[in-house]
């Protein structure tokens, strides 16, 4: 584990106040995405707000000089949410220069792209990202790198809280699904089986889509459309699903900043040294496990002192508190 510069978590900390402004601006962009205009009804013209792609909307009144006045101020704060979004759009790409030759560019482009296409629809909130990829989160929290045969990964990990009402994430995936969203980020992913719960792109990125067990009586399906992924139960998820999150700004191969929510660290060591010690677990597996458990403890011990091993996370079975000692000596 290498600390960051002093220079480098200058440009880290930039790097994510320059994205939230990012994150303003766009939604303030977004605002304007559909227009008003003038529409005829029975020979009287009536100004029109568009709210979806299908033209639907309302009428804001016959025309006359006050509704002339809403579009006029409407086209001027359009114009000026335009010209924000685009000087702060150059401010990123001027940081991302910096990142690159900085050497903070961490996150593996097509995760980043994915984050940010979950991010632009509207569910950053909904999919938690668990397994070896949610590293990049906690170095770039605690202003740390990792040795990099610990990040090293083919795939990511979505984990999707299946107690929040699937119509909401469907209609935000504008009922093309999870794999509608993936072919945004990447256009070669597919399934890698009907009706499974992996996406492949060309280059052989898999992007698994995981839920926590939710007992016999739920059999409904996980998925947000037809020929889309289906989220597969994983043990021990229920763990991980009830943590605090952490939702920091990371730095991808491109140097631009990606958003990503994932497990409390504390909960991710205890639960990676959980694994590592199942008899079910592939032996190759084990010990990656219990090497990323061990460097998040130690990255949470040396760099994020306000989250204390000693305050027992409640959320964690007892079975996985019990990992305490094989991290913490």
């Amino acid at each position: 584990m290498k600390p960051l510069s002093n220079q480098q978590r200058l440009h880290q900390v930039n790097t994510e106040q320059l994205f939230e402004n990012y994150r303003s601006a766009l939604g303030h962009a977004a605002s304007y995405t559909y227009g008003m205009r003038w529409k005829m009804v029975r020979n009287t013209e009536y100004l029109f707000r568009d709210r979806d792609r299908r033209g639907n909307g309302n009428s804001l009144g016959p025309r006359s000089a006050q509704t002339e006045e809403l579009l006029a101020a409407f086209s001027a704060g359009r114009t000026l949410a335009k010209e924000r979004l685009h000087l702060i759009t150059e401010k990123i790409q001027e940081q991302a220069r910096l990142n690159k030759a900085l050497r903070l560019n961490r996150v593996p482009r097509v995760v980043a792209r994915v984050l940010r296409e979950l991010e632009e629809a509207g569910l950053h909130d909904n999919f938690t990202v668990i397994g070896t990829q949610a590293l990049y989160a906690y170095e770039a929290a605690a202003g740390s790198h990792f040795l990099l045969e610990l990040l090293a990964s083919g795939d990511v990990d979505l984990r999707y809280d299946a107690r929040q009402k699937m119509i909401i994430v469907s209609e935000k995936l504008d009922g093309n699904g999870l794999l509608g969203l993936l072919k945004k980020a990447d256009k070669t992913f597919e399934c890698v089986r009907e009706n499974g719960y992996r996406a492949a792109n060309a280059g052989q990125f898999m992007v698994d889509l995981v839920i926590a067990p939710r007992g016999m009586h739920a059999a409904e399906k996980i998925t947000f459309s037809e020929s889309d992924l289906v989220a597969v139960e994983v043990p021990g998820l229920h763990w991980l699903l009830n943590s605090p999150k952490l939702d920091t700004v990371a730095i991808d191969e491109d140097g631009w900043p990606v958003p990503i929510r994932v497990p409390d660290p504390r909960a991710f060591a205890l639960h990676k040294a959980w694994l590592s010690g199942l008899p079910t677990r592939e032996p190759l597996k084990k010990p990656r496990d219990l090497d990323q458990a061990r460097a998040v403890a130690q990255l949470v011990q040396d760099q994020m002192p306000q989250l204390s091993f000693d305050s027992t996370l409640t959320s964690l079975h007892g079975d996985v508190r019990k990992m305490l000692p094989v991290l913490i000596h």
